[in-house]
């Protein structure tokens, strides 16, 4: 009866261990089926996506592709033409007369200097010459359309030209910059760094700082430090577009079997997957599997379609593969580190802001888990088992 019981307990306890043995995350082979099933569900959600073997071919594509880019959205632009006067300036119009007793001249004085506010109409008003079109117009244009209009009235008459408030050329910068304000362009081209740094510069480090640019329907948003290294994408500013600056610090974070798991910051404007590795501590050697490293991403479009190819992407998108909020499709990148090839294809695979890296665990380990788990009820067992022995 007693060894009954002992068989028992240690049944009864096997069984209950068994549904306890620790499952850290997927295996490997779990993760790639997932990929080549096309569909996995989370949250009674069926989510599409793929599972790419990362070469240097995949590495390069992601690398030239993965970043939006302000110059291929405006393209990089220079001054619009030659500047010219717009609605809403504040124009200075200084008239000289050779006379002494002209409509703009005494004796005491040759000139006289007339405000004017273009209205938004283009025109503005001036003594003797009426409605002037100045919207439009260069200031030599404007100059001569002033001087034109007054040589029947006045004394061989000269006219100057200056903006004084050059409203029509201004451009919005808001958000993490020092001194938030409109910022007034001149007559003379400015890049994007420039704009910025008149309204104090980014108040964060730029390499934790986004930059969004709106020009009428079009809108892109990068890592203000790639604007700063890259002069292609300093691109320039024209009058009413609109930049907002977003303190978003970059970080990735590690799952699976690392020695530092979390959200773990780049502190940099650019991490590879090799020092993203090093960063969350490395590998649990006893514990993870070599070939199951894992990128989760959220991907641009036409990295997508460089990596997988054109007919993949399809069928991903008539299995029901949808974009996030901003245009990107869900794809995890898998690095086998037993390929000798994978420790330089790491050391130019880029990792991305909000990015998961996991690394799965060894198949292995979870039949080593289960025996140590078993230990306890087995030698349970045979303590009873002694116990009736001895009896």
């Amino acid at each position: 009866m007693k060894k009954t019981l002992a068989l028992a307990v240690a049944a009864s306890s096997l069984v209950m261990l068994a549904g306890c043995v620790p499952n850290d995350g997927p295996l490997a082979s779990k993760v790639v089926k997932a990929g080549a099933d096309k569909t996995v569900t989370i949250a009674q959600t069926s989510i599409a996506f793929d599972v790419v073997q990362v070469d240097q071919r995949i590495a390069n594509s992601v690398t030239a592709l993965g970043q939006p880019s302000l110059e291929q959205t405006f393209g990089f632009g220079s001054a619009p033409g030659t500047p010219v006067i717009g609605v809403g300036d504040e124009l200075s119009v200084l008239i000289f007369e050779a006379g002494p007793d002209g409509l703009f001249s005494t004796t005491e004085r040759k000139s006289t200097n007339i405000p004017v506010v273009v209205q938004p109409n283009g025109y503005g008003q001036i003594p003797y010459a009426g409605a002037i079109k100045f919207a439009g117009k260069t200031l030599e244009g404007a100059r001569q359309e002033v001087a034109q209009a007054l040589k029947a009235k006045a004394v061989e008459p000269d006219v100057v030209v200056n903006i004084s408030k050059n409203y029509s050329r201004m451009v919005s910068v808001q958000g993490a910059v020092n001194q938030p304000q409109m910022v007034v362009l001149g007559l003379s081209p400015q890049p994007l760094t420039n704009v910025v740094a008149a309204a104090g510069g980014p108040a964060k480090p730029p390499y934790d700082t986004y930059v969004t640019l709106t020009r009428g329907r079009k809108s892109s948003t990068v890592l203000f430090q790639s604007v700063i290294d890259d002069p292609k994408e300093d691109i320039m500013i024209q009058p009413r577009d609109k930049i907002f600056l977003t303190y978003d610090p970059q970080t990735f974070t590690a799952l699976g079997n690392v020695y530092k798991s979390g959200k773990i910051p780049f502190e940099t404007s650019t991490l590879t997957l090799v020092e993203a590795a090093a960063l969350s501590g490395g590998a649990r050697a006893e514990l993870a599997d070599p070939r199951g490293y894992f990128i989760f991403r959220y991907e641009y479009e036409v990295v997508y379609r460089q990596v997988v190819g054109e007919q993949r992407f399809r069928d991903l998108l008539q299995q029901g593969m949808s974009p996030d909020k901003e245009g990107r499709f869900p794809i995890v990148y898998r690095i086998d580190m037993t390929d000798p090839q994978s420790y330089l294809v790491t050391q130019s695979f880029p990792v991305r802001n909000k990015d998961v890296l996991y690394l799965a665990r060894h198949p292995s380990t979870d039949f080593v888990k289960f025996v140590q788990i078993i230990r306890g009820p087995v030698a349970v067992a045979k303590d009873l088992q002694t116990i009736k022995n001895a009896e």
